[in-house]
């Protein structure tokens, strides 16, 4: 039943795409390097632990600015984060960033064109010498240098379908707008045949390069440290502790999956991606966790603990039993290196083009 509006939105994308592809609608390019990062799904295929990625090769050389349209903040316009923000002001994922990497600019804007502009005019001394755009493939009114597109190892672009049939925001053939793919959440054990499958499925263009990454799980972290007890692995958990997720991501499966490699008794918590917590939310969840035995404790995504954090009417008796776990993207098959020759390459070739 879904299929007429699918077809129908699927045309609405393609004569956009169409209109930018012959120049009558404007696409600006900037003399600085803009490395767009995006998909062509919906959510869900690790934009920022692969943009945090991507900070760690630029920051120790470059002034990096990462400009995000904030999504569901409760602003408008051009704000540039201070180290004071809050998810409120510019979105969970761009105040994630601010907080991990306090010495990047951090700025949101939903046009960002405009956004660009604002960060060009900056004081020289503040002005950035290379710009990420967080899930920006669809903003075609920026031109950027490089493209990086994610899709999901779980989900594969090229087995899915157009919105509102399947999670696709436009076409699969907008793959080849992207100059670098990279598969992310691959499983450990992926086997050499499946990289083969997935390259063959792709037909990528030559001048195309292909990646493959996964996730890593780190310490979890307590939101409130003070009251808090002391970091640990999952792996240090009991296995008869109790813990109850809380998560408002995309697909929180991945998540779920490692805790129950630690710990048997899991209660679950689960929203949809970028939620607001109301106190109907945290009255439910608190009668879950107060139901729970002593040897007890709370873990979100680093995404929702930006979230919770602000809340005025989170209870306090939970700040001892409050955790999350961050995530990290890493290359597999020895492919780092070349990846990061190849982003640090574009970025110097970039600048010279415009000295």
């Amino acid at each position: 039943m879904l299929i007429p509006f699918a077809v129908l939105y699927g045309l609405a994308t393609n004569m956009r795409n169409f209109l930018f592809d012959c120049k009558i609608l404007p696409s600006k390019k900037f003399p600085v390097p803009v490395i767009c990062i995006g998909n062509v799904t919906v959510g869900g295929t690790g934009k920022t632990p692969f943009t945090e990625y991507i900070i760690n090769i630029l920051e120790k050389k470059y002034r990096v600015a990462m400009l995000s349209r904030g999504y569901r903040r409760k602003t408008k316009g051009f704000i540039l984060a201070s180290d004071s923000c809050s998810s409120d002001e510019i979105g969970d994922e761009a105040c994630q960033i601010k907080k991990k990497f306090p010495k990047i600019i951090v700025a949101v804007d939903a046009n960002r064109r405009r956004g660009i502009s604002r960060l060009l005019e900056l004081p020289e001394k503040d002005r950035p010498d290379v710009i990420l755009l967080d899930d920006a493939m669809q903003h075609r009114y920026v031109t950027p240098s490089l493209t990086i597109m994610l899709t999901d190892y779980n989900n594969m672009y090229y087995d899915d379908y157009i919105l509102p049939v399947g999670n696709l925001r436009e076409s699969a053939q907008n793959v080849y707008d992207a100059d670098i793919i990279v598969v992310t959440k691959c499983p450990d054990t992926i086997k050499p045949i499946n990289l083969r499958i997935i390259e063959k499925n792709m037909s990528l263009m030559a001048s195309q390069s292909l990646y493959f990454s996964s996730v890593r799980y780190h310490n979890i972290e307590a939101l409130f440290k003070k009251e808090a007890l002391k970091t640990c692995s999952l792996e240090d958990l009991d296995t008869d502790e109790n813990i109850l997720i809380i998560a408002g991501i995309a697909n929180p499966q991945p998540l779920i999956d490692e805790v129950l490699l630690s710990c048997d008794n899991v209660k679950l918590c689960i929203y949809p991606d970028h939620h607001d917590f109301t106190q109907q939310d945290i009255e439910h969840i608190d009668s879950l966790f107060s139901a729970m035995p002593e040897k007890r404790r709370i873990l979100c995504t680093e995404k929702d603990a930006m979230r919770l954090k602000t809340l005025s009417f989170l209870p306090k008796k939970w700040k001892p039993f409050l955790y999350y776990l961050p995530i990290s993207m890493e290359l597999m098959f020895d492919q780092r290196e070349n990846f990061d020759s190849k982003i640090l390459k574009h970025v110097i070739s970039t600048i010279n083009i415009y000295r």
